[in-house]
């Protein structure tokens, strides 16, 4: 893989200034597809990226050095009041280097609700399916073929003997070998992440990509933005000088994630702050389930998700208790130890049953009532975000539900005991044991351990009356070259994974861009902008 055209800022001395069309700050999801696209319009592209760029020849499947080099704050970010672990890439290609390749498009009821609660127009199902199926067809998303690995199979197992549903999951990989370790980097380039797809062919087209280098601020003036400050980065990730490079450009391309791009917004002085900006941030929040089961499962081998069930994501409609999706996540070693927050004999006790461990879990679908407000990104007084996340009494009885359903599938598979993932809870003979258990166990966040690798909005976006951040075009209200283009311009999370969102949405609108910027974007873009229109 060639990456031509690319500045270390931890290594190598930046330039004083630069000046191109357009800048696309990030280079995850978002950023990967924006940044192809408008390269291949004809732009000239700036890429710039916080995180180092990696190849398949430095991802050795070791955890240990993988979270350091590839994670948000060595992936130990949390949330303000500490409640809620944060798994964020951060790296060439953002989470989608290190993510588990679950792929899906924007389920039909979350599009509708964007539509009637936040007068979202050009957004239903019928204007992005074909976004989505180019994305398909681009990154090689489709059904997983080969047969679940033994911790998936335990998912199916239990739902089929309760008579739940369950599908399988659509993968972004080519030439899978099945080595389990996608949360590590892939050593083999199978997995179609941005770093191996979309960012190696902006490079081809003449874009230039900047890693290691941190936007510090936008250089507002008036209505528009006459370009931004990078700061270099040192090896560990920290500031190594401020605002050492001044670029010049004509557009301005946020896709630094849900977190990141409203984070870059607050430290720009004259951006107007009385949206939404930085609110409505949304996760998945997750819980978590392990059963111990007779034979090993070895859940660190193997495909890392390929079974998921939507039984209950929408179990009392759209807009009344949440709902939830069930997968079943990876366990590696680094990871689970963590997770497994017992010390001394008790830990070693539990971690000498590793192999038989299966694990499963629920991604809380938040935002879709006015009880369900998210959090806020701001800053801290050094200038980094943070995430304030408080937890709301519907997340609460969501997040319980979903454990005493995750622990019945468990049972049901042949768990010989099952311990949900709290700090107060055991390891449960039975699920009439475990039933009476979790109804009883404290829902705070001192106690009850959650987590997400999804955080959507903050920047989102929305019609008139809607108090957004930006408009349906992606441009930041008031700020005329200006957009965002990522994961924080979601009204709501989703309901599932995110990355296939965002590469469907940012592909309509980054060929939208680039036609208003009078490039020449991608003819098979154009088709589908035209078909649509």
């Amino acid at each position: 893989m060639s990456y031509p055209n690319t500045t270390n800022f931890s290594e190598q001395t930046p330039p004083q200034s630069i000046t191109v069309d357009l800048v696309v700050v990030g280079s995850g999801a978002g950023g990967g597809v924006a940044a192809e696209i408008l390269s291949r319009s004809g732009l000239k592209v700036l890429i710039v990226e916080e995180g180092p760029l990696r190849t398949s020849a430095d991802f050795k499947m070791r955890e240990k050095e993988a979270y350091a080099d590839l994670y948000q704050e060595v992936a130990s970010r949390q949330t303000l009041d500490k409640s809620i672990q944060i798994l964020q890439g951060r790296c060439v290609g953002g989470s989608t280097t290190v993510n588990w390749t679950s792929s899906f498009r924007t389920p039909s009821q979350t599009l509708d609700y964007w539509q009637s609660e936040f007068n979202l127009k050009g957004f239903n199902r019928e204007a992005l399916d074909p976004w989505f199926a180019w994305a398909e067809q681009r990154l090689n998303i489709a059904p997983w073929e080969v047969p679940p690995n033994a911790n998936n199979q335990k998912l199916a197992d239990g739902l089929d003997a309760l008579g739940w549903s369950h599908q399988i999951i659509r993968r972004n990989v080519n030439g899978c070998a099945n080595l389990g370790y996608c949360g590590t980097g892939c050593p083999i380039n199978a997995k179609q992440s941005m770093l191996v797809s979309c960012i190696p062919e902006a490079l081809k087209n003449g874009a230039q990509l900047f890693s290691r280098a941190r936007v510090e601020s936008l250089i507002v003036n008036g209505a528009k933005i006459d370009g931004l400050w990078l700061s270099s980065m040192d090896k560990n990730g920290q500031v190594k000088q401020k605002r050492v490079t001044k670029v010049v450009a004509k557009h301005i391309v946020l896709s630094a994630g849900a977190i990141g791009s409203p984070a870059i917004l607050l430290r720009s002085s004259q951006i107007d702050r009385r949206s939404s900006l930085g609110k409505r941030t949304f996760l998945h929040p997750v819980s978590a389930c392990i059963g111990r089961m007779p034979d090993k499962v070895n859940a660190y081998q193997g495909a890392p998700q390929s079974v998921y069930s939507d039984e209950f994501l929408w179990r009392d409609g759209v807009a009344g208790e949440l709902g939830y999706k069930l997968e079943a996540p990876p366990l590696h070693p680094t990871i689970s130890a963590i997770m497994l927050r017992q010390h001394g004999d008790k830990h070693f006790e539990l971690m000498k049953d590793f192999a038989h461990f299966h694990a499963s879990l629920a991604l809380i679908r938040d935002g879709f009532n006015s009880e369900s407000v998210g959090g806020e990104v701001s800053l801290d007084s050094y200038g980094y975000p943070q995430l304030d996340y408080q937890i709301s009494d519907m997340t609460w009885r969501a997040l319980k539900d979903s454990l005493l359903k995750l622990t019945e599938i468990q049972f049901a598979a042949g768990a010989k005991g099952v311990l949900p993932i709290h700090m107060d809870a055991s390891f449960y003979g039975s699920w009439r044991q475990a039933e009476k258990a979790i109804k009883a166990l404290p829902t705070v966040t001192s106690r009850f351990q959650v987590m997400s690798a999804h955080v959507m909005g903050g920047c989102h976006f929305g019609g008139e009356n809607s108090n957004s951040v930006c408009d349906s075009s992606g441009r930041v209200n008031g700020l005329e070259n200006l957009s965002v283009m990522d994961g924080s311009l979601f009204p709501t999370s989703l309901g599932v994974n995110p990355q296939l969102s965002i590469y469907g949405i940012v592909a309509k609108l980054a060929t939208q861009l680039g036609k208003e910027l009078g490039a020449n974007p991608p003819e098979d873009l154009v088709r589908i902008a035209d078909m649509i229109s």
